[in-house]
């Protein structure tokens, strides 16, 4: 069974004017996300400015996440490293706070080798009982987890379970979905690209547009699955703008913005990410109020 099937929201983490965990407006960021529909959470990940969290910052956000959903939908918790072990130290620490499964990035800098990336998520999946996603960025990691790596992986290992496609390439999910005979479950990583990969037979997509979008980014996957492809296209098709916007500078930079101007939570970047270019925010705005969007 899925970990879940729809829209997963990539989370942002909010922080306040000292660049500390706003847990206020992290609290009224999920409840939003839980009141409209999205149909589960992944925190710490690549829009949760993981990267510049410390471990226990890191495990303080997963915990408070997974208190506030409070069962409500899944909670997946970004434990993901180029370090295998510090990846393992991660994923118990999530399992102890009850997470209802992990994201795992591919090692990045490192540039493992195919057989690399097999003992490591192998490794990892063998020190926790936690469902586990792979998440397959080779644009930010520099290295790409292979359809035939990832089959070996699901026939020799229980709970690798499913795999976040952020490749942007239509060929290798095609390749994917014929290595693993459909023995994994796939979620899109690029919002433009919902509707293609649903076509594939995607359980849906892990999504930054949900942030500001969450019932629309929810409804491209419902009307999809209630067999209203026409529908879900349209959907797909009418946010394309935005999505495009929102990824006009590297992700969470635009995606912070707009929670910014929608009045939800600030928009503080940790360095090295900085504020958004005006000419983008620009763009950003115009593209929010086309999608109808009610600024602050």
């Amino acid at each position: 069974m899925a970990i879940f099937t729809g829209t997963g929201v990539a989370i942002a983490t909010p922080f306040d004017d000292n660049y500390n965990v706003d847990y206020d407006r992290f609290g009224k960021l999920i409840d939003f996300q839980v009141e409209n529909k999205t149909d589960a959470i992944i925190v710490c990940g690549t829009t949760g400015e993981a990267s510049t969290l410390n471990h226990e910052e890191h495990i303080a956000a997963i915990r408070y996440c997974v208190s506030r959903v409070d069962k409500r939908i899944p909670v997946i918790a970004g434990t993901g490293s180029n370090d295998t072990q510090t990846a393992v130290f991660l994923t118990k620490a999530a399992e102890q706070a009850g997470a209802d499964g992990a994201l795992l990035v591919s090692p990045y800098y490192n540039k493992a080798t195919q057989k690399g990336l097999i003992e490591h998520f192998s490794y990892i999946a063998s020190k926790t009982s936690l469902p586990l996603i792979l998440y397959n960025i080779p644009g930010r990691t520099g290295v790409k987890i292979e359809a035939k790596s990832i089959a070996a992986m699901v026939k020799n290992v229980d709970n690798i379970v499913a795999v976040k496609d952020a490749t942007g390439d239509v060929t290798h999910t095609a390749d994917l979905m014929y290595e693993t005979q459909g023995d994994i479950d796939v979620y899109s990583g690029n919002d433009d690209m919902i509707v293609p990969m649903l076509s594939l037979g995607a359980k849906g997509v892990i999504s930054v547009l949900s942030n500001i979008l969450p019932e629309e980014t929810h409804n491209i996957c419902a009307e999809y699955f209630a067999g209203n492809v026409e529908k879900s296209r349209d959907l797909q098709i009418k946010y394309l703008e935005l999505i495009h916007a929102l990824f006009c500078e590297v992700n969470p930079i635009p995606v912070k913005k707009a929670l910014e101007l929608m009045g939800i939570c600030g928009g503080k970047l940790r360095r090295p990410l900085t504020e958004m270019e005006p000419e983008h925010t620009e763009r950003l705005k115009k593209a929010m109020i086309g999608a109808g969007i009610e600024l602050a």
